[in-house]
């Protein structure tokens, strides 16, 4: 009997030492939010129509399209997750990914990603409140099956792929809470691809040629 007392509290114990946050990461459901394609730079915000709470970029008048939809980019093959941690108001910096990644659908619910319950080894069971973001990406090739491959792949200008701007959500999901939908607070926002960042040593080397030519052109 002893050995069960303890073998239950052993099991407890390790329950509550890998026990993690959770929410629905869902952009359709208690309010509405779309991921667009398109554009050159990043844009946030809900559109007039369509999301919910109403914004005010308009999408569609831009030429961005639904992810999932004809013109946009392929529901299967693009990639969202949600990053996350501990606490409200937390820097962008301390934010990592939760589990699993997930897709997204077509036809009326295109730009809507498919549901699932993200987990996140950062953010404890019932926490007060946590700090979210949603990033998506083009995975088509097959090479980036994570946000941590495709950040970097994104920074080259390799591949599209954006982020909403950082949400707080109450009440995490654990023994008490039941896991809270991420909606309204999530806005939309679109995936583009962006030129790749110079390193600090091309720029330099690129600003002292445009030195030289300026001096040569004052001896002339």
């Amino acid at each position: 009997m002893k050995k069960l007392i303890l073998a239950a509290i052993t099991t407890t114990c390790a329950v509550s030492v890998f026990a993690q946050g959770t929410v629905v990461f869902n952009n359709r459901i208690g309010g509405t939010s779309h991921v667009w394609s398109g554009g050159t730079n990043q844009v946030q915000g809900n559109a007039p129509t369509g999301d919910s709470t109403a914004g005010s970029v308009d999408y569609s008048g831009l030429g961005y399209r639904l992810i999932g939809t004809v013109g946009g980019m392929a529901a299967s093959t693009t990639f969202a997750q949600l990053l996350g941690a501990n606490g409200a108001g937390a820097p962008e910096s301390s934010l990592l990914p939760g589990l699993p990644a997930t897709t997204f659908r077509t036809g009326a619910a295109a730009g809507n990603v498919s549901p699932q319950t993200a987990t996140f080894n950062n953010i404890p069971l019932d926490a007060a409140a946590a700090s979210f973001e949603m990033v998506a990406w083009d995975n088509s090739s097959g090479l980036y099956p994570t946000w941590t491959q495709a950040s970097t792949a994104w920074a080259q200008g390799l591949i599209a792929a954006g982020r909403s701007a950082e949400f707080n959500v109450n009440l995490i999901g654990g023994v008490v809470n039941t896991p809270p939908n991420i909606e309204p607070a999530l806005q939309s926002f679109n995936i583009f691809v962006q030129g790749a960042v110079p390193e600090p040593t091309t720029a330099a080397l690129a600003g002292l040629g445009a030195a030289a030519l300026m001096i040569i052109r004052r001896r002339k």
